[in-house]
């Protein structure tokens, strides 16, 4: 990628002008913040000056006598400011760039050394409906495996979903009284929410009900065939719903709940007591981990068994944590949560390096936090009624409202789609929406949601974005003479633009680090409007550079295309 061949040269750059200088030192490249600075920067002097005991335009002029003639790399080098060096590479190695691209568009965005990475996400809870809370995890989980995998590493997509525990020894209680109408064949999520609700309402109030639902809960967790067969129908109702949400939002994701742990827990428990690691609190098993207390400035226990003998989610993550580097063989683990569970998180990683189940330096861990949704008057998202919206009816409101405005739209511009078409259509461009909105923000703010901003054709939006990529499909169109050639960046406004698409692999090479998606949308926003500039300054049909251009034009909807697939978009030719 462009960027690491230029700081492979300025390495070498600054270690030929001081020989004397540590051969680990990292010098860094950045992309200019403006086209006046040159496409790249390199700042490195300014660090190096007390080392060097050297002003920094001096350090910066050497390393340029070192660097010599680039000029089939690099333009111009110019030292500004206290000793930036402005690079500006030639128009002639930007092109054959481009070119490369056009025959390998995965090429330098490839990882040097695949890895096996595990990304939980989504992790909704049985029995309970899907809202607006899980939509960030879900679609921010996937974007971040689909652009691991466009990388060519091993991912391991999993749905940490909450299907174990004392809320389902209610719900089969529940299920068994008389007087309760259960038909396994049309019960849906509906009727568990519900049921659930008076299951917990009887569960408070009722001390039979409430021992009945905790033999249920030893019986699930000793296997009885007939409590067992209850939970599975939970699960299946539940796993029925949520796959409905999945399909309309392209998600691919493995099943791996609580339930999948439970057989591990106990071993887990022994083998830190093994160790040395648990202490008694309170009659609970937790381990106290340096660095951790409370509000009152006590130590912060992470309970790991409770006094009743129970577990809890540390427990599950502690497992799982243990089996995912332990069996499963991952080199990263991936966990997108919302922000409320960073020091639950921080405290397993912990807490999992004193065990020994992870060395932070074979296994890497992230745990990438995000903020709420909220609704127009600032507050958590939710219904009029004040309940926490679905997720399906979010979803399929998006679609409604995509439909009414690109109806609107039909008639203004007589666009000749059928209703079935439209229907298409709408429903990839209220998803898009509904996505990238999400995505476009930084993670770990909040936003607000507003289905009127996100279905704008103007702006970061996914319509912008949708509308360029159909743009470049109308002008194939129009062009039934094309021929095959070679992309020839001449013009300012060609070379923008081919610079900006030979940046991808180094974007996506950056968010593979931060974890932050909301890059990646800039990036294409940015690739649209240079690509709109493009257009307007250089007429690609019936001029002699007409098919050097509509190859850049190709070049262009292919990356935006790759761009919007890696976010989890999907694009359409026509609008």
């Amino acid at each position: 990628m462009l960027i690491k061949t230029i700081e492979n040269k300025f390495t070498q750059a600054f270690l030929q002008a001081f020989p004397d200088l540590d051969k680990t030192v990292d010098i860094e490249v950045t992309r200019s913040t403006h086209a006046r600075f040159g496409h790249y920067q390199c700042n490195s002097a300014m660090k190096l000056t007390k080392i060097l005991k050297m002003p920094p335009r001096d350090i910066s002029q050497k390393v340029l006598e070192a660097l010599g003639d680039q000029k089939d790399l690099i333009e111009k080098c110019e030292i500004a400011g206290p000793g930036f060096i402005n690079i500006t590479l030639s128009s002639k190695f930007i092109t054959h760039s481009c070119q490369v691209m056009t025959e390998d568009l995965k090429g330098d965005a490839k990882a040097d050394k695949p890895i096996k990475i595990a990304i939980d996400f989504s992790s909704p809870n049985t029995a309970k409906e899907m809202h607006v809370g899980h939509l960030r995890s879900t679609i921010i989980g996937d974007s971040l495996a689909r652009l691991l995998e466009f990388q060519g590493h091993d991912v391991l997509r999993l749905n940490h979903i909450g299907d174990w525990g004392t809320a389902f020894g209610m719900l089969i209680a529940k299920l068994q009284d008389p007087k309760v109408k259960f038909n396994e064949n049309t019960a849906d999520l509906s009727f568990l929410v519900n049921l659930y609700k008076e299951a917990k309402k009887q569960f408070d109030e009722d001390e039979n009900f409430k021992k009945q639902s905790q033999l249920e809960v030893v019986k699930l967790q000793s296997g009885d065939a007939q409590t067992l067969k209850y939970w599975q129908l939970i699960c299946e109702i539940s796993r029925k719903a949520y796959q409905e949400i999945y399909d309309l939002l392209d998600i691919k994701i493995t099943e791996r709940g609580e339930s999948f742990y439970n057989p591990f827990l106990a071993d887990t428990i022994k083998d830190l007591e093994n160790k040395k690691l648990i202490t008694l609190s309170d009659g609970a098993k937790c381990m106290f981990l340096e660095g951790y207390v409370n509000r009152e400035g006590e130590p912060l226990p992470l309970m790991l068994q409770k006094s009743d003998g129970g577990y809890n989610y540390a427990t599950t993550d502690m497992a799982s944590i243990r089996h995912r580097i332990e069996d499963e063989k991952c080199n990263r683990l991936i966990y997108v949560t919302d922000a409320g569970q960073a020091t639950h998180f921080a405290m397993i990683f912990k807490a999992a390096e004193k065990a020994g189940y992870l060395d932070p330096s074979k296994v890497r861990t992230d745990h990438v936090p995000f903020g709420l949704v909220l609704g127009p008057d600032g507050k958590k998202f939710k219904t009029r009624s004040g309940e926490t919206e679905k997720l399906i009816d979010l979803l399929t409101t998006a679609i409604d409202k995509a439909y009414t405005i690109l109806e609107g739209r039909g008639k203004e511009k007589d666009a000749g789609l059928s209703t079935e078409e439209m229907k298409e259509i709408a429903k990839v461009l209220g998803i898009n929406a509904v996505k990238y909105s999400d995505l476009s923000c930084n993670r770990t703010h909040d936003y607000a949601f507003s289905y009127d901003k996100m279905l704008r054709f103007e702006g970061n939006t996914a319509a912008f974005l949708m509308y360029a990529y159909v743009r470049i499909h109308g002008i194939k169109r129009k062009i039934s003479n094309a021929q095959s050639a070679n992309i020839d960046l001449q013009h300012e406004s060609e070379l923008a633009l081919g610079l900006h698409i030979c940046q991808f692999a180094e974007i996506l090479d950056s968010i593979s680090d931060d974890l932050m998606p909301n890059r990646l949308c800039e990036y294409l926003f940015e690739l649209a409007e240079k690509f709109n500039a493009f257009f307007r300054d250089c007429r690609v049909e019936g001029v002699p550079e007409q098919n050097q251009r509509l190859a850049l034009c190709e070049l262009t909807a292919d990356v935006l295309q790759q761009g919007l697939t890696i976010l989890g978009l999907k694009t359409v030719t026509r609008m």
